[in-house]
């Protein structure tokens, strides 16, 4: 019990372990001109929020923090619709570790625009 409360807490770990989803996924991609395309699209928008968060517990104010947690709301938004596309189309036969990508990419966006609204709301109660 107290391994899946640490796992909800520690977003870098957790967005780490949604990395090695997204390397698992798109290395069950069909070998085909889409499953090659949007694999590498998914690597690159799926691994960039990790990266992003690192970058965002070392930003120079609380507005830099802001944007960058909005740089990595994006990168969680187009892996979404990645992991949708492969879904519909059905380009692996591992649907299900779409789907587990899917409800921890959902899972990720809510608590990242939490997030930026706490810190938005921060800002406005310093003025």
């Amino acid at each position: 019990m107290s391994e899946v409360i640490e796992k909800k807490f520690d977003l870098e770990d957790r967005l780490i372990d949604f990395a090695v989803l997204i390397v698992e996924i798109s290395e069950s991609l069909n070998n085909s001109k889409a499953g090659n395309h949007i694999a590498g699209q998914l690597v690159r928008s799926g691994i960039s929020p990790a990266l992003n968060y690192g970058e965002a517990q070392s930003a120079e104010s609380r507005n830099d923090f802001i944007h960058k947690l909005k740089i990595l709301l994006k990168e969680l938004r187009e892996t979404l619709v990645a992991l949708k596309i492969i879904k519909r189309v059905s380009l692996t036969n591992k649907i299900e570790i779409v789907d587990k990508g899917i409800i921890e990419c959902n899972e990720l966006i809510s608590i990242f625009v939490t997030s930026v609204g706490t810190a938005k709301k921060n800002i406005n109660k310093r003025k």
